[in-house]
């Protein structure tokens, strides 16, 4: 029959899984910051406990903060005893650090690089219990939230990098591998698109399907970046998904960005 999911940290990813789960016929409870229409407040102990308590699968998707995870410091010791039959975790990518641009596995040690908080975190949930499913999620778009909408707003830069590649996922292909793990063996696993991408090739799709032009290539002091931003130029890999197809039987509905964006644009 269908399950009980309890998603903590419903966001971008969170909401589309339980958009998806509930199209299914599964039950879907919802824990984030604050409380609203049929959305649990994460601080509520007895409301989230009880939450646990009845979930026959449950989902994390917060970050770390403050150099902790608030889900395991607050409800660590009550996920560890759930009679739950399946608890995921969606940690990052950039818990590899930078590759050169070389290709990483989950073999791959983590916490080297800028992620050290994030690397902490997804150690932490792989031993909260003997069978746990942590996914390492790359770039994550999706319709309102992809190249198109920066170039549309006037954002999207397109920077001198020669050599700069990265992974992505497309949102619904996180959604698709996070339920195909239901019937497979817990361990960790990439969600990543099949071709790696340089920034500037993506924004230049994105253009193309608009028909708008291409904003100017510029070095990268002149971009005047944010420091998240800047921080993500200074990490170089591509993210092999080989695992998740090999065990799960997954395969990403769109496997390059250019399938990506065109079921973003038909949205």
């Amino acid at each position: 029959g269908m399950g009980n999911m309890l998603i903590l940290g419903a966001g971008y990813t969170g909401m589309h899984l339980a958009a998806r789960l509930r199209a299914e016929g599964w039950r879907v409870t919802v824990v984030r910051r604050e409380a609203g229409d049929g959305v649990l407040a994460f601080a509520d102990r007895r409301g989230v406990e009880a939450a646990i308590g009845r979930a026959s699968h449950i989902l994390s998707s917060v970050p770390p903060a403050q150099g902790e995870d608030p889900v395991l410091a607050l409800y660590g010791d009550t996920l560890r005893a759930s009679a739950a039959k399946w608890i995921g975790y969606l940690s990052s990518t950039g818990v590899y650090g930078d590759t050169g641009g070389a290709w990483v596995d989950e073999s791959a040690p983590i916490g080297e690089g800028r992620r050290q908080e994030r690397a902490q975190a997804d150690l932490l949930w792989q031993h909260l219990r003997a069978d746990i499913w942590v996914f390492r999620l790359p770039g994550i778009y999706g319709p309102g939230r992809s190249a198109l909408d920066r170039v549309r707003a006037g954002k999207a830069h397109r920077i001198d990098l020669p050599d700069q590649v990265f992974s992505r996922i497309h949102v619904d292909d996180i959604v698709s591998g996070v339920i195909a793990s239901f019937a497979g063996p817990p361990g960790v696993y990439n969600l990543a698109d099949d071709l790696p991408a340089s920034q500037n090739s993506v924004i230049e799709m994105a253009c193309d399907l608009i028909g708008l032009p291409c904003p100017p290539l510029q070095a990268f002091e002149q971009a005047a970046l944010s420091p998240m931003a800047a921080a993500f130029y200074a990490e170089n890999r591509r993210v092999a998904n080989g695992k998740a197809k090999r065990l799960l039987g997954w395969r990403p509905a769109y496997p390059t960005c250019k399938e990506g964006l065109r079921a973003c644009l038909d949205e």
